[in-house]
């Protein structure tokens, strides 16, 4: 297996599961080469039904070149309304084109405003918001510029049917053909260009909320403008949060707030730190958590890997969880709240269900209620979160950065449809994966062109 990018080495993604030199090129030239349509399990009843019963007005909002967080922000502006009051299943990023749901509590129909950038129909309403569980998976069709070498693209597809344990699926069906690859989390996850999200999180874990707020205002990466290098070394330098809020360009709003808030409550005692950092949207104070949890996994992953044990079937001591068989659509769900651990008497019997996609192997995103495996999968993990100098009691955390934790699959597969001139792959993915970690096989280049 092929060594990963530098860039990938910093979230815990070490190696390929392909061998073949990738395909080269750049994804997301324009907007509409990377496009992204959620699949939802979420109903909505007619618009003219009563407000009192159905407060959520749902939208779909097809965007071009807007983050998720970014298009609430500016909806819930435009309505004169509290940000807490949009809701969706699935984050999105920048510089795509995506088609997604919204809920929006107390508002009118006919209140809802145009947008710029974004075509917004109202669907209906809701008894309740959108919640993350709504969200079942997403369909991509993504174009790849300037290949280097994109007749690459059918040996990638051959080791990833491999490595998914589908080698004898040869044949291409109308959804493409079957791969595999490790779910890790891409990216997009910890920052693509200043990856520090788990840095944040470890160090809220850790109970340092101090160097939390370091890492996520100072800390400066090199792939920053010069202007934003200087005021994160600034804020290292002299901890003058006041001075340091006019050093900062006021698109870092999130950086502005923590140093505000510092400068108000002095910025000394781990309670200053804590607070400041809790001055974060609900959910992104999650995310500093779930990038940690991240973070591991990834680092779990890729020595499952560098130990040659298989992702597609489980060895004795993994922990298995089962489809999710109330799942809608066509996509196969895993559930892991149905988890088996493979005992010597279990391991055979599991594995026949894994190969026929109905049990998956998986991995921890540790929390406080995480169960950890035996054998040589348990070493693993047990070893990687003491290298982290964390464990599952360190996640009993305050308000929304507490996790009881959960575990995820370790492999997922698809069906991908490969066209040539432009290159251009089409899949689909459960909720929770990442296309750029299906494309990077086929690149295999920095993370910064994904």
């Amino acid at each position: 297996m092929a060594d990963a990018h530098p860039l990938e080495r910093a979230v815990g993604v070490e190696r390929y599961a392909s061998e073949t030199a990738g395909t080269g090129g750049r994804l997301r030239d324009a907007p509409g080469d990377f496009r992204v349509r959620e699949i939802e399990d979420f109903d909505a009843e007619p618009g003219s039904e009563s407000a009192g019963d159905y407060p959520h007005v749902v939208l779909r909002a097809t965007l071009t070149d807007w983050d998720t967080n970014g298009f609430a922000r500016e909806l819930s502006n435009r309505l004169g309304i509290s940000r807490e009051r949009v809701n969706w299943a699935g984050t999105k990023d920048k510089n795509a084109v995506t088609t997604q749901l919204f809920t929006v509590r107390g508002v009118d129909p006919e209140d809802v405003p145009a947008v710029r950038d974004a075509e917004v129909e109202v669907v209906g309403r809701a008894g309740r918001n959108l919640q993350f569980g709504d969200l079942v998976g997403n369909e991509f069709e993504i174009t790849v510029r300037d290949p280097d070498h994109p007749e690459n693209a059918d040996a990638i597809t051959d080791e990833l049917a491999a490595f998914g344990g589908r080698s004898g699926d040869g044949e291409s069906s109308e959804s493409g053909r079957p791969v595999g690859v490790p779910n890790f989390f891409g990216q997009q996850r910890f920052g693509s260009y200043r990856p520090v999200t788990h840095e944040v999180g470890l160090a809220v874990v850790r109970g340092d909320w101090e160097d939390a707020v370091m890492a996520y205002v100072a800390n400066p990466s090199e792939h920053e403008p010069p202007e934003t290098q200087a005021a994160r070394e600034f804020v290292e330098e002299t901890r003058d949060w006041g001075a340091a809020i006019e050093e900062f360009p006021g698109h870092l709003r999130y950086e502005r707030t923590v140093l505000n808030r510092l400068a108000e409550n002095g910025g000394r005692t781990e309670d200053d730190f804590r607070e400041a950092l809790e001055t974060f949207p609900s959910n992104l104070q999650r995310l500093f958590v779930h990038a940690a949890q991240s973070y591991a996994f990834n680092r779990i992953l890729s020595e499952r890997m560098a130990r040659g044990l298989p992702f597609h079937e489980p060895v004795e001591g993994d922990v298995v969880c089962f489809a999710d068989t109330d799942a809608p659509g066509d996509l196969t769900i895993p559930d892991p709240d149905r988890l088996q651990h493979a005992t010597a008497e279990r391991a055979d019997v599991l594995a026949r269900h894994a190969e026929r996609g109905r049990a998956f192997v998986t991995a921890p995103l540790v929390g406080t209620e995480t169960e950890l495996a035996d054998g040589e999968q348990g070493d693993i993990e047990r070893e990687v979160l003491a290298d982290l100098g964390i464990e599952p009691a360190d996640f009993d955390l305050p308000g929304e950065f507490h996790s009881t934790g959960t575990r995820r699959a370790i492999l997922v597969r698809t069906n991908v449809d490969v066209e040539r001139d432009p290159l251009t792959f089409t899949f689909a993915l459960p909720k929770g994966c990442y296309a750029t970690v299906v494309l990077r096989e086929y690149l295999k280049t920095s993370p910064l062109d994904l």
